[in-house]
């Protein structure tokens, strides 16, 4: 009996090793499904930024103009960034959560057999018990019952056996795969907001060059019907941009997958809210990521 009660006492620890696990990845998952779709609005309302400043732009002495201009440049090719950590958070932090539900799943259904070998273990115990009191001279019967018993036991010390294999396995796979889904997070942030800076280092120094006398004298002598003629600062090449560490299609392009993709996604920032995203369920799911 001490030997069914230890058994009992290591699938609890089985157990709640596999719920803690669904809990928390559900948890993640759904947390950080919420943060990538507030990153793509974030891109999305920053494209309209973009967009506000170019109108704005063309009406605009010339300085203005050439800096709007060039700073909106440098804008758009932050989103293209930004649409990059869109990407790469869904494929490689999002969709392995989703995973974990099939993972999850199949350890249950393991659980599940064992329980029901250890339940045949306590029933032929039990039968057992009962006729050593009821008939305790009936040798045959008791003895039958006992062999039922030690086959009982010998199933579920094999059955224990391989589950230990499999929960072992099981938190092994699911640590080693936690680390390196935060990894794959922090990594994805860091090239992001590393690049981010260098665009915005470039569009601080656009900003502070930007000269204001030459547009008031224009805007001045426009004020009394003459207008001046001189160049401004040329609108800035963005043929060579840095080198990137994901591959991203011209900015025309991106901007306009990134318009379609629009609607659908302000549409959906009424349903959701950081505070409110339900807790992904992991229970047998294996499903594409959401987008």
């Amino acid at each position: 009996m001490s030997i069914v009660l230890s058994r009992d006492s290591q699938v609890r620890v089985m157990e709640d090793t596999v719920t803690d696990a669904e809990k928390y990845f559900g948890q993640f998952c759904s947390l950080l499904a919420a943060y990538t779709r507030k990153t793509a609005r974030l891109r999305d309302k920053a494209d309209q930024l973009v967009r506000q400043l170019t109108d704005f732009a063309n009406t605009e002495n010339p300085e203005m103009r050439a800096t709007m201009r060039n700073f909106a440049e440098d804008l758009a090719k932050v989103q293209d960034y930004r649409q990059a950590e869109v990407e790469r958070l869904e494929t490689k932090v999002i969709w392995p959560l989703k995973l974990y539900g099939a993972h999850i799943k199949q350890t249950r259904a393991e659980i599940k057999k064992f329980k029901q070998v250890q339940k045949n273990e306590m029933k032929q115990l039990e039968k057992l018990e009962k006729l050593r009191q009821k008939s305790p001279s009936d040798r045959q019967m008791i003895s039958q019952a006992e062999t039922g018993v030690q086959r009982a036991s010998v199933d579920a010390s094999r059955i224990t056996h391989q589950l230990e294999e499999v929960i072992d396995t099981f938190q092994k796979q699911k640590l080693k795969d936690l680390q390196k889904i935060f990894l794959d997070f922090v990594t994805i942030e860091m090239v992001f907001h590393a690049k981010a800076v260098e665009v915005y280092s470039s569009a601080f120094q656009i900003l502070e060059s930007y000269d204001l006398d030459r547009d008031l004298e224009d805007f001045r002598t426009k004020m009394h019907g003459v207008y001046g003629h001189y160049d401004a600062r040329p609108f800035k090449d963005t043929t060579s941009s840095p080198a990137v560490p994901w591959a991203l299609t011209g900015q025309s392009a991106q901007t306009t997958i990134r318009s379609q993709r629009r609607d659908k996604e302000e549409e959906e920032s009424t349903e959701h809210s950081a505070e409110e995203d339900p807790v992904e369920d992991l229970r047998g799911q294996g499903r594409a990521p959401q987008q």
